[in-house]
């Protein structure tokens, strides 16, 4: 089974690279490009073949260690 988990970060959390990527784009000519927000994508590979306990485990690996739940929230897909 294949797990993506979407990292990005909370609204209100300051996006250093998330401007710098606006600017860039405005300093290409692109307009009409409002606020730019940057994230991750991560991809798992996992031996479980049950989706129950395949989520369980990809959120156990979100809360220890791929997102930092004070500032960035993660969506979790399944295939």
């Amino acid at each position: 089974m294949k797990a993506r988990v979407h990292v990005s970060l909370k609204t209100g959390v300051l996006d250093p690279q998330g401007k710098a990527i606006g600017n860039a784009l405005a300093s290409l000519g692109f307009t009409g490009v409002g606020e730019v927000r940057q994230g991750k994508l991560i991809e798992i590979e996992l031996a479980e073949a049950d989706r129950t306990a395949a989520r369980a485990k990809v959120e156990a690996m979100c809360k220890e260690l791929l997102a930092n739940p004070v500032i960035e929230n993660y969506a979790i897909e399944l295939e």
